[in-house]
């Protein structure tokens, strides 16, 4: 069976962007530390649900709208930094407190799940990354003459295979839980993910196009 070779390429650099680390992935592994396989499955799936709502807007007309509203980028941006810092800040607090995360503290179960699902959407749905690579990456792997569903056809692949790179983060991590229940682990933890949240966000901002 021959695989055309814009469609190889896009699955290759399609790996490599969801491959490499980023906010989503730093949220995947605290939560999945904090709280377990389901939490950071959880975490993985609002990316998931983020990641399709990015490929819908896109493909309804989201480069149009920045025609239209050429700030609204900025605008998603600015939100993602806050967002981001927010949590880092959070983290580095509780760290500081040596209390456990706000998610632990509220509740097991249920209740840690759902919130690490929000976590995930939020972080991934004001990510600039995810919202550059549908308008301008995307469309640059599809080739005249494709059928209209071949949009969908690329962005399914991009969603399963970042969903995939994130259950796989899940799965490694889950297996490390117990060295982080110790306060100790637990606080450096917090500190390490809450300096990492915070140089995202201070990423985003830097690289704000002028």
């Amino acid at each position: 069976m021959r695989v055309d070779p814009l469609f190889a390429a896009f699955l290759s650099f399609t790996f490599v962007f969801v491959a490499t680390p980023g906010s989503t992935t730093a949220v995947v592994v605290r939560n999945t530390l904090d709280n377990g396989r389901r939490a950071g499955l959880f975490t993985a799936g609002g990316a998931a649900v983020a990641n399709a709502t990015h490929a819908t807007v896109a493909g309804l007309g989201g480069a149009a709208l920045l025609r239209v509203w050429p700030g609204a980028l900025d605008v998603i941006r600015a939100i993602g930094a806050a967002y981001l810092a927010w949590l880092g800040l959070r983290s580095l607090w509780l760290a500081w407190q040596g209390q456990a995360p706000i998610v632990t503290a509220l509740a097991e179960g249920q209740r840690a799940r759902h919130a690490s699902f929000r976590e995930g959407l939020a972080v991934n749905l004001f990510g600039p990354a995810t919202i550059t690579f549908y308008l301008t990456a995307v469309p640059t792997f599809l080739r005249p003459g494709w059928p209209s569903w071949a949009y969908a056809g690329l962005a399914a692949c991009h969603v399963s295979m970042a969903f995939g790179c994130h259950a796989t983060w899940v799965v490694a991590l889950d297996r490390l839980r117990a060295l982080f229940r110790r306060s100790g682990p637990r606080r450096l933890l917090g500190l390490a993910t809450g300096i990492a949240l915070l140089a995202l966000a201070a990423r985003i901002v830097v690289a704000r196009p002028r």
